[in-house]
């Protein structure tokens, strides 16, 4: 179960980043959000390794070929 998603397949390119963000500063610890892209979402892993180190969990759910769900965890 999540506590949010966000399908950034919506999104313009230049809220992508900034919604997932605020969705994931959102969450209580313990928490998890699902984000969907169709595309690799690697850059973003990237991001919040950079941005929100030692903060969450980062997990796969499904990887393409279309379609891309990840479970981000606030720790």
């Amino acid at each position: 179960m999540f506590a949010a998603e966000v399908d950034v397949r919506k999104y313009l390119p230049r809220e992508k980043h900034p919604t997932i963000f605020r969705t994931f500063d959102d969450l209580n610890n313990g928490e998890a959000m699902q984000i969907i892209n169709d595309h690799d979402p690697r850059p973003l892993q990237y991001q919040f390794m950079m941005e929100r180190p030692n903060q969450f969990e980062w997990e796969f759910i499904e990887q393409g070929p279309e379609v891309w769900r990840v479970s981000i965890k606030k720790i």
